[in-house]
Order: C-alpha cells, then sequence, then structure tokens
C-alpha cells in the first residue's frame, strides 16, 4: 500500500513510498477505527510507522498526541526526526525539566514528546496552569511498552498511562518489540482482538540467530572487560572481514570510548581489513568532529555512539555505519531503543552497568532481547547473528532468555506473602499520589484505581504467583499503613484526603520513608548545613548507591573535612563542623562527599562520573525538603535549606551564597564579587556599577548585574522612639518598622529577646511592615538584646538581622 493513498495530506511524514508488510496489515486498526491498539514486532520491522499513523489521524481530527519514549535521549531525537510535521505546520514540543517547561508551547503543541516520568511529574500537577495541557491529550503513544517490566521503572509507566486514561480517556496505542504476553497488555488497555497484533519472527526483516558465549572472570573488573572485549572481538572477526559490519553493546559511555581504542589497536594487531586511512574526504570529514577520540578512530573503521556525544558526531557516526565506513561501533544501550542502525552482528559484551543511584545493576532481560533485535541488515545480510558474553556461571540463565523469551510483569506492587513495605513494592507510594491528586477519594475508589492497572490484569493471568485471592486484604493494609505514617487521613465515611505530608510526597515524587525523615529533621530545635546534607545523602532514592573500589580514598578525604565545606550557615545554629560520618552506609558517604565536594565547587575526579545524577537528583530533594521546611517548621528553616541548595548547585562559599540569586552569578562571578567584599545582593546595589567593573566584571555585565540585584529583597529596620534603658519590673510595647528597599518577596519576620522568639509572621513583603516589640525590664539580667531578623524561605538570601541592646536600671 501507498504511503500517498492511505494518508495523502500526511504523506511528507514519512521517509518512505510504501509501507510494509507489517504495516499494512495493522493500518486498518490504527488508522481507520478509534480502538486503542496494542502491536508486538520485531526489531526493525517498522513499529515506528505504526506510532506515526496514529499521529496523524489525531493531528487529521484537530487532537493532540503525546509520545512516551523510554529514554531522555531518545526524546530529543524524536523532536529532530519529527521536523516532518513541524514542516507541515505541526508544534512538536519536548517536555523535559520542570526549570525548562515552556506551558504556552506546551500548551499550543500538536506533538508532545515525554519520558514516563516527566508525564507522572506532569500529571500529579495537572490542575495547576504550567500543566493543564496534559488532560487535553487525544491519543498516547507507548513506545516499547515492555517497560513496564523495568523494577525500576516500570510502575511509573503503569500507574500514568492509568492516571491518564482517567482524566482525559485519550486513544492509547502501546508498541514493543519483545512482548510476549501480549494478551494481557491488551487487556490492560481494553484493546480489541481486531486491534491487538503479535508479528513473529516471521515479521522479521532478516532472520536472526542468536547464542551466548562465556568468560571467565577474574579478581579484576578492569581486566575482565578486557576479557569481554576480546571474546567480542573474536565474535565480530569473521563478519567484518567478510565485509559485514559489528555492533557492541557495552555498559557505560566511558566504556564506549575506552573500548574502541582498544578496538583500533587489536583489529590492527589481527590485521583485519577495515578502515579507509588514505580516503582524503574522510579525513577532511573527521576532522570536523567535536570529539578528539572520535576524530582519530574514524579513519581506522572503527568508533563509539552514546547520548554523551554532540548531535553533529552522533549523526555524523550513525551516516558512517550506514555506509559500511565504520566496521565496529561500540554504544550505550541507547541505541538499542532509537535509532535504526542494524549490523550482520550484534555483541552485548557487559550484561551488567553501574547506574549512579542503583548500583551494579543487570541489563534487563528485555533490554537484551531490544539489543540482540539489531542483527540483521535489511537488503544486504540473510541472517542476523546476536551474541551475549557472560560469565560462565550466568549462561544457561541467558541461554533460557533466548530460547523462551520473557513475560512482562507488573512491578506496582508485590507478589505472593510478605509484610509491610515490601509485600507491596511501590503501591503505597502510588496509591499516596492519587489521594493527594483527589483520583481517589474513599475505599472502594482504591479498588476500583487498582483495576485500572497492568498489575489487576497480570494478578488474574497469574493469581498465586501475585496473590490475587488475597489482595482486596494487602490494599486495605496499605491504605491503613499510610493513615498510620501521616499521609493520609480518613473520617467515619470510610472516605481519604491527603495531609499536608502526603501532598509533599506526591508532588516532589518522593519515597514515603524520605518524606518521614524530612519532616522528623524539621522537628529539631537547631539546625546547620551538616544536618542538611547528611539527611538529604541518607534518603531512600539513594539506598541503591554504592562506592567503585577508585572512589573510597576520595571519599575518605572529603569526609574528613579538608575541602572546607562543613562551615554552618548563619543565622540558624552557631555550631561548627560536621558530626562524624563513621556511622553512615557507603553509598551514604559517597553521596554526602559528592554533595559537600559540590557545595565547595572541588569535586574530584574519581567522583565526577556519579556526581552530576546524583547532584540533580539532591536538588529534588532539596527543593522537597524546602517545602517540607516551610510547612512544618516555618521560613526560618526554609531559607537554610534553600542556601544549602544554592551551594550544592552552584558551588560557592556560605557567605557568598546569596549572590546566586542574582540571574547570572554562578561560582566564578560570585568568586570574584566576593574577593572584593561583595557578598550579598545588598552589597552589589551598594557598589553600583563601577565598583564591580573594578572588581573584574565588564561594564555590561556589571550594570546588568547591579539592575537585577535591585530586584530582589533588601530589608532594613527603623527602630524609632525605642528605649535606651528600662526599670526593672517596667515593660512596654513599642512598634519597630520593617522596610523593603528592594523588590517584593515572600519573608518572615522574627522579633527575638536574647535569642527567644517574641514574635513572628510571615507575609509578602513589599513596602514597609511593623513589628511589635515588648521591652521589659528583667530582674535577672543587666541588658536585654533586641532583635529583628528577615529571612527568605524562596531565596538563597542570608538572613537580615538588626538589634538593640536595652539597659536594666534598679
Amino acid at each position: 500500500m501507498n504511503v500517498a493513498d492511505a494518508v495523502p495530506e500526511f504523506a511528507d511524514a514519512f521517509e518512505f513510498d510504501e509501507f510494509n508488510r507489517m504495516q499494512e496489515a495493522a493500518l486498518p486498526a490504527v488508522l481507520e477505527t478509534d480502538d486503542n491498539v496494542v502491536a508486538a514486532a520485531p526489531t526493525a520491522s517498522g513499529k515506528t510507522a505504526l506510532a506515526e499513523l496514529a499521529i496523524c489521524r489525531t493531528l487529521s481530527r484537530g487532537g493532540t498526541a503525546l509520545f512516551l519514549a523510554p529514554l531522555r535521549a531518545l526524546t530529543t531525537e524524536k523532536e529532530s526526526e519529527w521536523e516532518r510535521f513541524e514542516a507541515m505546520g505541526y508544534s512538536v514540543y519536548v517536555v523535559t525539566g520542570e526549570r525548562d517547561l515552556d506551558p504556552r508551547r506546551a500548551e499550543r503543541a500538536d506533538i508532545l514528546v515525554m519520558t514516563p516520568e516527566k508525564a507522572d511529574s506532569a500529571t500529579r500537577k495537572h490542575e495547576s496552569a504550567r500543566y493543564s495541557f496534559v488532560t487535553d491529550v487525544d491519543c498516547v503513544v507507548i513506545d516499547e511498552v515492555h517497560l513496564l517490566d523495568s523494577e525500576r521503572r516500570g510502575s511509573v509507566l503503569e500507574v500514568t498511562v492509568s492516571r491518564l486514561r482517567r482524566l482525559c480517556d485519550p486513544r492509547v496505542v502501546a508498541l514493543s518489540a519483545t512482548m510476549k504476553n501480549v494478551g494481557d497488555v491488551a487487556d490492560w488497555l481494553d484493546a480489541p482482538p481486531s486491534a491487538t497484533f503479535q508479528f513473529g519472527d516471521d515479521y522479521r526483516p532478516v532472520d536472526l540467530e542468536t547464542g551466548v558465549k562465556t568468560y571467565t572472570h577474574g579478581e579484576n573488573s578492569f581486566a575482565d572487560k578486557y576479557r569481554r572485549l576480546y571474546r567480542a572481538l573474536d565474535l565480530a572477526e569473521p563478519h567484518v572481514r567478510d565485509d559485514g559490519q559489528a555492533l557492541v553493546f557495552v555498559a557505560s559511555r566511558q566504556d564506549a570510548v575506552m573500548a574502541a581504542k582498544k578496538a583500533r589497536d587489536e583489529l590492527a594487531e589481527r590485521d583485519v581489513p577495515m578502515g579507509a586511512r588514505g580516503d582524503y574526504d574522510l579525513h577532511t570529514e573527521a576532522a570536523d568532529l567535536d570529539d578528539e577520540t572520535l576524530r582519530k578512530s574514524i579513519p581506522d573503521g572503527v568508533a563509539f555512539h552514546h547520548a554523551g556525544l554532540s548531535t553533529n558526531d552522533r549523526n555524523a557516526v550513525e551516516e558512517w555505519f550506514r555506509e559500511g565506513t565504520v566496521g565496529v561501533l561500540f554504544s550505550t544501550s541507547t541505541l538499542a531503543w532509537g535509532v535504526n542502525l542494524p549490523a550482520r552482528c550484534v555483541v552485548i559484551r557487559d550484561t551488567k552497568y553501574h547506574d549512579p543511584l542503583e548500583g551494579d545493576v543487570d541489563v534487563s532481560p528485555l533490554d537484551v532481547l531490544q539489543m540482540l533485535g539489531r542483527a540483521g541488515r535489511p537488503g544486504y545480510d540473510d541472517v542476523g547473528y546476536g551474541w551475549v558474553v557472560c560469565d560462565r556461571s550466568e549462561a544457561d540463565k541467558y541461554r533460557r532468555l533466548l530460547r523462551e523469551g520473557k513475560e512482562i510483569e507488573s512491578h506496582l506492587a508485590g507478589r505472593g506473602d510478605g509484610d509491610g513495605d515490601a509485600a507491596v513494592g511501590d503501591l503505597a507510594a502510588h496509591l499516596n499520589a492519587e489521594i493527594a491528586l483527589g483520583t481517589v477519594g474513599g475505599l472502594e475508589d482504591v479498588m476500583d484505581w487498582l483495576e485500572t492497572t497492568f498489575y489487576y490484569v497480570r494478578a488474574q493471568s497469574r493469581p498465586e504467583t501475585y496473590g490475587f485471592p488475597d489482595l482486596r486484604d494487602r490494599v486495605r493494609g496499605t491504605v491503613d499503613r499510610l493513615v498510620a505514617r501521616g499521609f493520609v487521613e480518613t473520617d467515619d465515611q470510610l472516605g481519604l484526603e491527603p495531609t499536608a505530608l502526603g501532598r509533599l510526597a506526591s508532588d516532589y515524587y518522593l519515597r514515603l520513608d524520605t518524606a518521614e525523615r524530612f519532616r522528623e529533621l524539621t522537628d529539631r530545635e537547631s539546625l546547620a548545613e551538616p544536618d542538611v546534607l547528611r539527611t538529604v545523602a541518607a534518603a531512600s532514592e539513594f539506598d541503591s548507591v554504592s562506592p567503585r573500589s577508585s572512589e573510597r580514598d576520595a571519599v575518605d578525604t572529603i569526609l574528613s573535612g579538608s575541602r572546607g565545606v562543613v562551615s554552618t550557615l548563619s543565622g540558624v545554629d552557631s555550631r561548627v563542623g560536621a558530626p562524624a560520618t563513621d556511622d553512615l552506609a557507603d553509598g551514604t558517604r559517597k553521596v554526602l562527599a559528592i554533595l559537600r565536594a559540590s557545595a565547595a565547587d572541588s569535586v574530584p575526579a574519581d567522583l565526577r562520573s556519579d556526581a552530576w545524577v546524583i547532584r540533580q537528583n539532591a536538588l529534588r530533594l532539596l527543593a522537597a525538603l524546602r517545602e517540607s521546611a516551610e510547612t512544618f517548621a516555618g521560613p526560618r528553616v526554609a531559607g537554610l535549606v534553600a542556601r544549602v541548595a544554592a551551594r550544592v548547585e552552584h558551588g560557592v562559599a556560605a557567605d557568598a551564597v546569596g549572590l546566586t540569586a542574582v540571574d547570572g552569578v554562578g561560582a566564578g562571578r560570585a568568586d570574584t564579587l566576593a574577593a572584593g567584599d561583595l557578598t550579598t545582593p545588598a552589597d552589589l546595589v551598594a557598589a553600583g556599577a563601577t565598583e564591580l567593573t573594578n572588581a573584574g566584571l565588564t561594564a555590561g555585565v556589571a550594570e546588568r548585574i547591579v539592575s537585577q540585584a535591585g530586584e530582589l529583597p533588601r530589608a532594613s529596620v527603623e527602630w524609632g522612639s525605642f528605649p535606651d534603658r528600662i526599670a526593672v519590673g517596667d515593660n512596654d510595647v513599642r512598634e519597630v518598622t520593617v522596610r523593603n528597599e528592594g523588590g517584593p518577596a515572600r519573608a518572615g519576620v522574627r522579633v527575638t529577646a536574647n535569642d527567644t522568639e517574641m514574635h513572628e509572621k510571615t507575609l509578602y513583603f513589599d513596602g514597609e511592615t511593623t513589628v511589635p516589640v515588648a521591652v521589659f525590664g528583667s530582674p535577672q539580667a543587666e541588658t536585654v538584646s533586641y532583635a529583628v531578623e528577615v529571612v527568605y524561605p524562596d531565596l538563597p538570601l542570608r538572613p537580615q538581622r538588626d538589634s538593640r541592646t536595652v539597659g536594666i536600671d534598679d
């Protein structure tokens, strides 16, 4: 069937002129009905076209399509691919982080692209103006729906799709290359038999032969990588000599680079004919690459591919691989999910990888099948060859996987018998989120919601494994624990309402025990920076973090206090130094070391590979802790947490952290300004642009920074006729004026007498306000020190404080 005949107004959206056999079989259900569709088809068989057909039908009706991509790297890839839709007048918008969100663009977009995690976050906030667009979705396309089987991410996809169906009831089109139990997914999504497809291997464009090759590991993991690399090259070499190509999957970006370097030398030593050293044009094109290592390896026919490469470099590598210029390509798993780059031979060198948050984990079984599915080039190869290289002890596991495949399971809740949280998996956290959203308002609603999940369908299919007979009792137990822990409140009518703690956990995507720890922290009488960092480092979100052997010395050095990051923040606690860390778990110590080093802008090289991911997650947790502090402890503690977060994000000294509130002032400029004794936005305003220029800034930058600093709040205290002395036993109440000479902001104003709080209020601080100060003649003191302190819960500004001392006359 010709594309132009099937979708004449969208023919330009496709890169081919004719649908293949698989696409033609599914086309009527996708394009001519409103049924939900579930389709499993082999890798490289053309599933993307089914997604695009569903999008075309949605656009033709003036609707909005949401494409759920399994990886963030693939969301930007789709944005680039779908410039074809942009050229036809449709808007494509990738929704990534909170800070980057443009609500207006999102609202006007015809095609939205998100990861499941971002869609989960967006739907949790659908009642806010920023995220209201997510309830206007008419069609959801799930790319690689077998992500449901991921222990870490599967439940997120599951509850997000179920929530979207409850919020706006969109059409759902679910696609996968490796989906053995397609019927369960179809039952979950209410896809009728006529719209449920399981295309077998006979729909593969090239036959596939797979197998397992083993190696014997030693004591040195670094040496083991080379043992596996030589094994991979042994498997690839015959195909490369026969004008074929090999795609080798490795664990990390660094592994891809290092493996390519070593493979260049090894293949040259084996005298494998490949590369184009004498090709002047190739040398010229390779010289334009951004990555130096890649520039050197391309002429030898070896390359690497990962999401960290520039778009220019990735595109070039992909094109050279398609042309055959690159004979051996090393890649991270991203390539298995994304760009279609088939090779005659695919080798999985690494079946484990290091995740900054999870530690050393196995590549999921379905990802293994996804990678091997890349073997075989349509139009070039009659057979593709896929190999798993693994330790002898795991050979039978992978042989069984290749022989039998794997069914998709739900990881929303526990299976079988068990007690407490371990038995319910992620159910408690996700159920708390639904109650916080209002989609579950009572005990009966809980079961109604659960019946919309893949878990419920799977439990019906395997009742003994999932403990289906006592499911209702287990869910009731989950609700009871949420109530007992303070996340949910119930009433006599069996209604369920979220508490402030429950809403906080939902809004910030917190694990429940992390939310509890944050609440407990804010109950303390005094807090300092080390307390905040230690609590965040110990969060359950970092439970699986583990230090490599090469990182332990760096962790110990940082935690010994030698990097200057343990000073307290002024205005909250006078203690100096950080508590001992010997009692902390190894993973917690690693996270704490990274946070301390980040605050000092001095992360050592040994910790940098995981530092970015850990820091980004810590900043999310600090944002949650700041709100928890404001909710349960007040603006003073919230301001402390805001300053800690700014230090971790920007790497500035404690006394200069307020400078980061000025847009465009990071670690470098903050250091420059602080060196000139300019440590607060108020200092910048008082100094003026000329003095900032003298401190080393250009005139234009200095003027802009002074202007922006002037828009931040600057408090001053007018004591008026405040007395210098008072007689013993006398009392007098004076009104003190607190004036904001800068821009408006939320603030807390606190009055103390000899450090004992007398009055506190929170307000939107614009202009001026007054606070009562009760002056009293205490018979137990010769003087009383009165202070007015202004803090800003949303900004990393240090507290602004002014005081007066009153003498006591006998």
